[in-house]
């Protein structure tokens, strides 16, 4: 793994505060937030939403902390999601492979989102899984992998611009939106949900969808190991989420004040725009189109980005084939595998069919087992160091209320997705022994083959369902 150490004279390729908090942003804020008033309105009322934000908000920020306080107590270690998980190397391995499966799959949706926006002006694209729509995403696909080549500052200081780009149609959003805010639509039925079911099944339902629109909370993490000064990769985590949730909460909320839950619940995607057409136009949904196109290009280049990383930081637990950077600081060959899974589920969701929904549904589970070892390994820390300081307890009430939040998660998922997921977790062991075996060490230790055996069990449980019909996307 290579040296964490920080260097007197930073190197021009170590990314800065404002870089580190534009590749947060970046990452979270891509296609998801685009189609939040209908997406969060599909299932819950408006006093459900508003607590799923209250419980989501509290949760992510916990998470938040989780990672900046790991950033402050471990500065030695490098790419967050791994080894801050490394409660044992097998253990450590899954998460890394999570969160690698996690954003090659985010990435898939993304394409299909962005090219299923532009269907609004080119109908052959149709919802974004049209052969055209897979052949155009093809091409983009391969043109950003040979832009990332070129060299991660490069790459980053891009996202950084299109970051910035990005976020001015949600401002602008935001301003005419609140300016035509009408409280009484806001306060129809407020806890009544008319055929949603219970406060706690509203509630329950805002959460994939919340996650989701927050996942790249911990972007700045992963890239822990190019930051000029460690301190700034915890400030660019809370700096970045903070910047987002105010940003969801209020196209989410101000959008109940235009249309009522069941109107919006039924709008098209990307629902902002049927929200300010309403508020100032036709002209208006063009704005939202072409910054939902901006967005999801910016979060795609984003988490290429940080796929690649994730393979090629974790030195010891993945093939040393993954480990070779290019002459540019690139992890070179974790690229190439990475956008090779994106090129062959592009193909699969044009014979599957497959939906942006089911996609990132299936991108957001994948990732809840990583955040869940990363807060459970926050409160580890917290409560070894808790008889040394005061503050340790106040880092050990954050880390459990932020692995209570991540296991609420893994509830709140379902079983559909957690099977699923298990069926993208179960190869991983193939790769891990293979990096074990490189290592001349082949062997798992019973700690490990037990959960190798859960997960086994899991996968043969999925495909049986698949099989039958029972489980799909």
């Amino acid at each position: 793994m290579r040296s964490a150490s920080n260097k007197s004279e930073p190197s021009p390729d170590t990314l800065t505060l404002g870089l580190l908090v534009a590749l947060v942003v970046g990452s979270i804020i891509g296609s998801g937030i685009f189609g939040l008033p209908q997406n969060m309105a599909a299932g819950a009322g408006a006093g459900a939403i508003l607590l799923g934000w209250v419980i989501s908000g509290f949760g992510m920020l916990m998470l938040a902390l989780a990672y900046q306080m790991l950033a402050q107590r471990k500065p030695d270690l490098n790419n967050g999601v791994y080894a801050y998980a490394q409660a044992g190397d097998y253990v450590g391995f899954h998460s890394a492979w999570g969160y690698w499966v996690s954003a090659w799959i985010g990435n898939v949706g993304y394409l299909v989102a962005a090219f299923g926006t532009m269907g609004y002006f080119y109908p052959a694209f149709g919802e974004g899984n049209t052969s055209v729509a897979v052949g155009c995403a093809s091409t983009v696909l391969w043109l950003v992998h040979a832009l990332v080549l070129r060299g991660i500052k490069t790459a980053a200081v891009l996202n950084a611009v299109v970051t910035a780009a990005k976020v001015i149609p949600l401002l602008l959003f935001i301003f005419w939106v609140a300016m035509a805010f009408q409280p009484e639509k806001f306060h129809l039925n407020f806890w009544d949900g008319a055929g949603l079911g219970s406060l706690l099944a509203q509630v329950k339902s805002t959460m994939l969808v919340t996650v989701w629109v927050f996942i790249g909370i911990e972007g700045a993490s992963v890239y822990s190991a190019r930051a000029r000064r460690r301190s700034d990769v915890g400030r660019a985590t809370v700096v970045g989420f903070l910047i987002c949730l105010l940003l969801m909460m209020a196209v989410s909320l101000l959008s109940l004040g235009i249309f009522t839950q069941p109107e919006l619940a039924g709008l098209k995607n990307p629902s902002m725009a049927s929200v300010l057409e309403k508020v100032v136009g036709t002209w208006s949904s063009l704005l939202i189109y072409v910054g939902l196109i901006v967005s999801v290009g910016g979060g795609f280049l984003a988490w290429t980005l940080l796929a690649a990383e994730s393979l090629f930081t974790p030195a010891g637990v993945m093939p040393g084939g993954l480990g070779p950077q290019s002459a540019s600081g690139v992890p070179a060959h974790a690229l190439w595998l990475t956008n090779a899974m994106v090129q062959l589920f592009l193909l699969l969701t044009l014979l599957s069919n497959a939906s942006y929904l089911a996609l990132i549904s299936l991108s957001t589970a994948m990732i809840l087992v990583p955040y869940l070892f990363s807060a459970s390994y926050a409160a580890r820390l917290a409560w070894q160091a808790q008889a040394e300081a005061v503050a340790a307890r106040k880092d050990l009430s954050i880390a459990l209320l932020a692995t209570v939040y991540c296991l609420w998660l893994l509830y709140a998922a379902g079983l559909k997705y957690l099977l699923l997921s298990a069926l993208l977790y179960a190869p991983g062991a193939v790769v891990y022994l293979l990096a074990r075996r490189q290592s001349s060490d082949a062997t798992f230790t019973p700690a490990e083959r037990l959960v190798l055996l859960g997960l086994l069990l899991l996968a043969i449980c999925a495909g049986a369902a698949l099989a039958s019909g029972q489980l799909g996307l």
